[in-house]
C-alpha cells in the first residue's frame, strides 16, 4: 500500500463509502442493540448524506448541515429542536456555497458559521455566516493561493476571528491553515490571511479537519497526507510575523495508526486527544493523545481500534466531563456499516466497549459524525441508509 492511499480526495467519501460497502455482504451477523431514528433525511427539501454532526445550542436545539438535498440540491443548514423537529434554516444555490462537509458553530449572538466544500465566486467553497435568518458568504475561495475545498468546521476566538483549514489549494496546491478577520466596523468586510501553506508534504498536506485554538492562541490540527512517512501529521502553528509551523508527530502507518482525518480535542489541562483512520495494533485506526509543551509532550497512542483498512474514526472525538472518550467507526462492524463505542479510563489504560453496531438499513449507513452528549444521550448522523438511503440523525443511550 502506498502513503496515504486511503486518504480523501476533495469531496471523496462518496466514493470511500462505495468501497466500504463492498465488504459488507462479507460480514458477520446482525449486532441486536436499540437505538433510535429521530430523522429520516428524504435526500429532497429536508437534505441529504450529512457528513458530520452537530453543534449544540443554549436552549438544547442541534445545529448541523447535510451536504445533499435543498431547494437546489446542494445542501442545507439544519436544526434539529429539542422535541426533535428537523428545519432547514438554509438551502445552498451554488454562489452562495454548495456540498457542506463540516458541522457550523455558533457565536455568543446566536449567528452560524461554517465551510462550503464547493459553490462561491470561484465554485471551490466558501465561509458562510448564518444570521438573523439570513445567509451572507463571508469569503469564497479562489483556489490560488488563499486556498480551495475546506471540508471542516471552524474555530473562533475571542475577538470573533474565524480560522479554518483547506484541503486544497495554496502554495503548493496541498492545503492552507487560513484566519478571516472580523471586520471593525458593522458593514465591514472580512479579511482572509493565510496563516500557513502545506509544502510539497515535509510538513503535512490535505487537512480535512478542523483546528483547535489554545488559550494562548496557538493553533493544532492534523494532516490527512504528508509527513515523514506521507501518512499525515499532527501540528502546531505558534502566533508571529510570520505564524510558525512545527510538525509534533508523523504518522508511520505503524503502532501509532494512520491517515488522521479527524481534528483534536483538549481536556481541562490541555491535553489533546485526536484519531487516526486506519492502521494500530487492531487494524481499525487509533485513539492517541499528546501535550505540547508540558512535561515530555510525547505522542502516545490510547487505544487501537478494532477494524480493518479505513474503517476508523472520521471525525473529532467527543470527551465527557469525566474523562469518557466517545467515537464512531466509519465501516467497522458485522455488516461494514460502522459503529459507535465509548473509552472509559481504567487504571493506567483504558477499557473500550462497543456501544452500537449499526445494520446499514434504517438505521443508517456509515458513520461519519462527530457525536454530541445531551441530556444523557448520544445524536449523531449516518451518511446513507435510513428509510430512503439519505442518511439520518440517531440518538443512543451510552
Amino acid at each position: 500500500m502506498k502513503p496515504g492511499s486511503f486518504a480523501l480526495a476533495p469531496r471523496g467519501l462518496w466514493a470511500l463509502a462505495a468501497l466500504a460497502g463492498l465488504t459488507a455482504a462479507m460480514m458477520g451477523p446482525v449486532q441486536a442493540q436499540s437505538l433510535d431514528v429521530v430523522h429520516n433525511f428524504t435526500g429532497g427539501s429536508d437534505g441529504g448524506n450529512p457528513v458530520d454532526g452537530f453543534t449544540m445550542g443554549p436552549t438544547g436545539s442541534l445545529y448541523g448541515t447535510a451536504s445533499a438535498g435543498g431547494d437546489f440540491g446542494l445542501g442545507v443548514v439544519l436544526r434539529l429542536s429539542a422535541k426533535g423537529k428537523e428545519t432547514v434554516l438554509h438551502s445552498f444555490a451554488g454562489p452562495d456555497g454548495a456540498i457542506p462537509n463540516g458541522r457550523v458553530i455558533m457565536d455568543a449572538h446566536g449567528a452560524l458559521f461554517g465551510t462550503t466544500t464547493a459553490g462561491g465566486a470561484s465554485g471551490l467553497g466558501t465561509v458562510f455566516k448564518i444570521g438573523n435568518g439570513k445567509e451572507a458568504v463571508l469569503h469564497s475561495f479562489a483556489g490560488g493561493t488563499d486556498g480551495a475545498d475546506p471540508q471542516a468546521e471552524l474555530t473562533m476566538d475571542p475577538a470573533g476571528n474565524l480560522y479554518g483549514t483547506t484541503a486544497a489549494g495554496g502554495a503548493a496546491g496541498t492545503g492552507t491553515v487560513f484566519e478571516l478577520v472580523a471586520p471593525t466596523t458593522k458593514h465591514g468586510h472580512w479579511k482572509e490571511v493565510v496563516l500557513h501553506s502545506f509544502g510539497t508534504g515535509s510538513d503535512g498536506a490535505t487537512p480535512v479537519s478542523g483546528l483547535y485554538r489554545d488559550a494562548a492562541g496557538n493553533l493544532f490540527g492534523t494532516t490527512s497526507l504528508g509527513g515523514a512517512f506521507g501518512y499525515g501529521t499532527v501540528f502546531q502553528l505558534t502566533p508571529g510575523s510570520p505564524w510558525t509551523e512545527t510538525t509534533l508527530h508523523d504518522f508511520q502507518n505503524a503502532d501509532d495508526g494512520a491517515n488522521p482525518y479527524a481534528g483534536l480535542v483538549a481536556d481541562g489541562a490541555g491535553t489533546l486527544y485526536g484519531a487516526a483512520t486506519q492502521g494500530g495494533t487492531n487494524g481499525g485506526g487509533t485513539i492517541f493523545t499528546l501535550n505540547p509543551g508540558k512535561g515530555d509532550g510525547k505522542f502516545a497512542v490510547l487505544y487501537s481500534v478494532p477494524g480493518w483498512g479505513i474503517s476508523g474514526t472520521f471525525r473529532n472525538l467527543l470527551l465527557d466531563a469525566d474523562g469518557t472518550i466517545y467515537g464512531t467507526t466509519h465501516c467497522d462492524g458485522d455488516d461494514g456499516a460502522g459503529t459507535i463505542y465509548k473509552l472509559v479510563p481504567a487504571g493506567k489504560g483504558w477499557t473500550y466497549t462497543l456501544l452500537y453496531t449499526f445494520t446499514g438499513g434504517s438505521d443508517g449507513l456509515f458513520t461519519i459524525s462527530n457525536l454530541v452528549l445531551k441530556n444523557g444521550k448520544l445524536y449523531g448522523t449516518t451518511l446513507d441508509g435510513g428509510q430512503n438511503g439519505a442518511g439520518v440523525i440517531y440518538r443512543l443511550m451510552p
